[in-house]
């Protein structure tokens, strides 16, 4: 339990990074992502989990 809140508190502070360094462009990134299609964010979320639980399976072994 103690390295999942370590894990979580570092994404946290990933996720967290560009919305306190770049908020403007943020504003702007995010207007941009409501003309992508559907069928292209749910590709590049299904990619990322993959790519997350390839790196879980290698850091784990």
């Amino acid at each position: 339990m103690k390295l999942f809140l370590c894990v979580l508190g570092m994404v946290f502070i990933i996720e967290g990074l560009p919305y306190f360094l770049f908020p403007e462009k943020i504003k702007i990134y995010l207007l941009k992502i409501t003309t992508i299609p559907d069928s292209a964010l749910r590709f590049l979320g299904i990619s990322a989990m993959i790519a997350g639980l390839i790196l879980l399976y290698w850091g784990r072994s």
